[in-house]
């Protein structure tokens, strides 16, 4: 008589997971990696060099040329190579503000904000990243620009009334005020596109925000004008990179703190959204 044993079968192994761990050097690296595989980063980035170079040349340009002919602008009566050389700062601000709003707004138009966010379920950290990231980039640009810029400028106006060097008291903490202002907008941008997650509306703030209301402002009373203008985002923010100060504008270091006063609302209402809305 034959006995029938049946050997059961371990079931197979399950592969095993790798191990994964959510940190904020990891969220940083995956937000750098974004930005600069997008040809717009580059693009932008470009423009907001080249105008903020360009326009500080041809401010220089213009200056020397009136000297030279006696019919200078009243405009740039009072001119230095500091204010011609950061003459496209205006200029770049907007290129840098639009890559910003890009950089969130984009993801949300996309909807590749989904996938982002599955991986970082915490959130916050994504937008921490993204401002951190991009406003270093943008501040990085910013300062070479007018490094670069006030030193061809400051070649175009040797030997007129604007002339300036490097060693001049106050032109170092210009420039770099300069490539601080930039960098906080670009964080700007960042948060505003977060904040209504809409590429034509952070740009339409943005613009609003820094070169619309500032106009409208100046049509005010001199007694509002004087008591709102400086503490405007723009013109708190100029006051960085401003040589010069008068009782109507802030200090450089009172400008710096309402600038990123504005900065810190403007992320405070972006992670506000972030985390309570659904993407």
């Amino acid at each position: 008589m034959s006995t029938l044993t049946t050997t059961a079968e371990a079931p197979p192994a399950a592969p095993a997971r790798p191990a994964y761990r959510v940190t904020g050097r990891r969220v940083l690296a995956s937000e750098w990696a974004k930005l600069w595989s997008l040809r717009s980063t580059w693009i932008t980035l470009g423009l907001g060099l080249l105008f903020l170079v360009a326009f500080g040349l041809i401010a220089s340009s213009r200056y020397r040329s009136g000297i030279h002919s006696g019919h200078l602008d009243r405009d740039f009566a009072a001119a230095t190579a500091v204010s011609l050389s950061l003459f496209g700062t205006n200029f770049a601000q907007l290129a840098l503000g639009v890559l910003g709003v890009l950089v969130t707004a984009g993801e949300y138009s996309t909807g590749m904000i989904r996938s982002t966010l599955a991986a970082v379920p915490r959130r916050l950290p994504v937008l921490w990243s993204k401002a951190a990231v991009f406003g270093l980039v943008a501040l990085v640009v910013g300062t070479l620009g007018a490094f670069v810029a006030f030193g061809f400028g400051s070649g175009i106006v040797s030997g007129t009334p604007a002339a300036m060097s490097l060693s001049h008291a106050g032109v170092p903490r210009s420039l770099l005020g300069a490539g601080l202002y930039l960098g906080l907008v670009a964080v700007i941008g960042v948060a505003l596109g977060a904040l209504l997650r809409s590429v034509a509306g952070g740009i339409s703030v943005l613009v609003a925000t820094f070169m619309l209301i500032p106009g409208l402002v100046s049509l005010l009373p001199s007694s509002w004008r004087d008591d709102i203008g400086p503490y405007l985002p723009s013109n708190a923010g100029e006051s960085l990179f401003a040589l010069t100060h008068d009782s109507t504008t802030l200090s450089p270091t009172a400008g710096l703190l309402v600038f990123l006063g504005w900065t810190a609302l403007a992320l405070a209402g972006a992670a506000c959204r972030l985390v309570r809305s659904d993407v």
